[in-house]
């Protein structure tokens, strides 16, 4: 029969693989030899009156027909092979979220190996990184926008943490890989554990030593180093799959294609750089051609956007916790569900933005007196850039809940598009166009208009969406 040439030419094109592969042919006859194609037969199935009867035949009074029970429910709802039912582990199940994580034959396969160079490319390209910013420190510093009068200090700084890169970004990305292998509770300590040593260093080499900034840098690589350490010493014990040295070798067919998943996050941090380094060239220029000079306005900026990253935080975590639920209702065609969980999101996230706005707009000066003192025109230009700069906050939790939840049912490009809304489309021109006309003050407007703009669009946007679900 047709099959029974297939498996036997199966078995000599193995055999003759096997011995070129290990030098003993010259040539691998069988490289090129078609398998006969099977005859394709409607598959058998079982009606309802059997599944009854094998449903019923396991006796759920006892244990082990509880377990025998539970293995063809499972079989049957999920359609999982009987190799992945049996490897499933306690930790595989979620019985909070009732899920659970499955690791398909293939991707068993190659899963390692996805880990093995998401790792070694993490180590590669982070030294690349800090050995470019310790060769070229002074020229990146200015391009970045740093002021003569602040230059040293940052010097001081950026010339440590550039050592520590690389246990920065494994300590990032190692926080994804050991989510995925089902320890989000360690991922975050990971994370909790360096931020925690880094401020207890950051008290004694600053305050206690008197070691100023390079003090605060080597609390900083020491946290992160921390943080390193504990990622690594996870993947010795990865629960999924077994990592071995073999999995951490390069290879252009794995880093091509973690390359590609990565590169609309990519694209969204390199589109944040480039308006971060336009802020900050504009921030000291045009602070030079006021009375506020050009170090206080860009010093300020820092501290305001830390404090946004705080409130911000939160708003991320709920677009990314709507995920899973909206991609999994989103294909089980319950539209209403899809349609409740984002609006959820929003009002959660639009009560914290209300609070956020409310202390910014009440308490600026007690916000900004947390990171430091400084002269009355320093505060002077920190409360007005807290109160203006932020003036949309009360709405800026619409913008990225939708580009999350866009790409989370699937409408990838919108998903991206409102993702660039506020920092390129909008935010980009006007701290170009706005200082020309308003000077300093121009930068201040720029903010609230792009988070305006970007709400609305993303109300748009959803509004669509919804209409096109409903029909």
């Amino acid at each position: 029969s047709r099959n029974s040439v297939a498996r036997k030419l199966s078995s000599l094109r193995s055999f003759y693989k096997y011995l070129f592969n290990n030098d003993l042919i010259k040539t691998n006859p069988f490289k090129y030899v078609a398998s006969p194609k099977k005859e394709k037969k409607l598959p058998k199935y079982l009606g309802l009156e059997e599944l009854e009867v094998i449903f019923n035949t396991p006796d759920i009074t006892t244990p082990l027909g509880q377990r025998d029970r539970t293995i063809l429910e499972v079989l049957y709802a999920t359609g999982i092979r009987v190799s992945e039912l049996v490897n499933i582990k306690l930790s595989d199940i979620d019985f909070y979220n009732k899920e659970i994580r499955v690791l398909g034959k293939g991707n068993k396969e190659k899963a390692p190996f996805y880990i093995g160079n998401v790792v070694t490319g993490i180590m590669i390209l982070g030294t690349i990184i800090a050995i470019g910013i310790l060769l070229f420190l002074t020229p990146l510093l200015k391009f970045f926008g740093s002021p003569d009068n602040v230059l040293g200090y940052a010097k001081d700084y950026v010339g440590v943490t550039a050592i520590g890169i690389p246990f920065l970004i494994m300590g990032l990305g190692g926080g994804h890989i050991i989510r995925a292998d089902g320890s989000p509770d360690f991922s975050m300590i990971c994370n909790l554990v360096g931020a925690v040593i880094n401020i207890i260093l950051d008290y004694l080499f600053v305050m206690v030593f008197d070691w100023q900034m390079k003090g605060a840098a080597l609390a900083t690589i020491i946290g992160q180093f921390v943080s390193f350490a504990l990622v690594i010493n996870y993947l010795r014990n990865y629960k999924t799959v077994r990592l071995k040295k073999e999995h951490f070798i390069p290879s252009l067919k794995y880093i091509g294609r973690i390359a590609s998943l990565g590169v609309t996050p990519f694209s969204n941090q390199i589109a944040i750089m480039i308006v971060q380094i336009t802020l900050n060239k504009s921030l000291t220029y045009y602070g030079a051609l006021s009375n506020y000079g050009d170090s206080i306005p860009l010093a300020c900026a820092g501290i305001i956007m830390k404090v946004n990253q705080i409130y911000f935080a939160v708003i991320i975590g709920l677009s990314q916790g709507i995920q899973p639920i909206a991609s999994f209702n989103i294909g089980a065609k319950n539209y209403s569900r899809v349609k409740e969980t984002y609006k959820l999101a929003v009002i959660s996230g639009t009560i914290v933005s209300v609070i956020a706005f409310i202390m910014f707009q009440v308490f600026p000066r007690n916000i900004v007196s947390i990171f430091g003192t400084g002269s009355d025109l320093y505060f002077q230009f920190a409360e007005r850039y807290l109160k203006i700069f932020m003036f949309m906050t009360f709405a800026n939790a619409i913008q990225p809940i939708t580009s999350t939840f866009c790409t989370a049912i699937g409408k990838a490009m919108k998903g991206t598009f409102l993702a660039l809304t506020r920092q390129i489309i909008f935010l980009l021109p006007l701290i170009v166009v706005l200082p020309m006309i308003f000077g300093i003050n121009g930068i201040m407007y720029a903010a609230p208009i792009a988070d305006g703009g970007a709400a609305v669009i993303s109300i748009i946007v959803i509004r669509g969406i919804f209409r096109k679900m409903g029909e």
